[in-house]
């Protein structure tokens, strides 16, 4: 089975990029190769010019580890750590101090709107706020990328609504790409372009309607 056959396309730093489709159309499969994950059978993975594939594995977590942020659908934060701990993980893989990344930890928290959430267990967050959780650990190390996968399929209308133009208006930098998989059109209003995959293929670009 071929998931994801002559994809060809460009993002750019400073825009907010979606990738829309049908369950099944290869836009998980995509991402997972833009962001090292999985490895193509062909083709490349250019960022700032340099085909990320060529790396060595050390190298590839190196570039996974500073230059990507990923916000999982399900946003994957560690249940029995304080919203703090979870996001100051990047920072601790980077080997800073503890205490130090605890500290940036809190910041990026309150960059989100949830300062006085920092010492709560996920279980006790709302959907909403685990996503936002997930999004500041996303960004705490400073990524070039930032991913999210299906973002607002767990978040009612105005939830996902206001995730999204939160990320738009907080996260994103001309410094920064985002990129974001969705099926949700209620969200596309925040587009600055529109890629279409169905069965593997991009079918359309469409520019965002803001």
């Amino acid at each position: 089975m071929t998931a994801v056959n002559g994809v060809d396309f460009v993002a750019h730093f400073g825009e907010m990029l979606f990738i829309v489709g049908p369950s099944g159309s290869g836009k998980t499969t995509l991402l997972s190769m833009v962001s090292g994950i999985l490895r193509p059978n062909a083709g490349t993975v250019s960022v700032n010019g340099d085909d990320i594939w060529t790396l060595t594995n050390d190298q590839l977590a190196d570039f996974r580890l500073n230059r990507i942020g990923f916000v999982f659908q399900d946003y994957h934060l560690f249940p029995r750590l304080t919203s703090a701990e979870n996001v100051a993980i990047p920072l601790i893989l980077k080997h800073l101090d503890w205490n130090e990344s605890i500290v940036a930890a809190k910041k990026y928290l309150e960059i989100v709107g949830l300062k006085d959430r920092s010492e709560i267990l996920p279980v006790k967050l709302s959907g909403g706020e685990q996503q936002r959780v997930a999004i500041a650990r996303a960004i705490v190390s400073g990524p070039q990328i930032l991913i999210l996968d299906e973002p607002t399929a767990s978040l009612d209308g105005d939830t996902g609504k206001m995730i999204i133009a939160f990320v738009k208006e907080k996260v994103l930098n001309k410094d920064r790409c985002i990129v974001i998989v969705t099926h949700d059109a209620r969200i596309n209003e925040y587009a600055d372009r529109i890629i279409h995959m169905e069965d593997g293929r991009i079918t359309g670009l469409d520019k965002g309607t803001e």
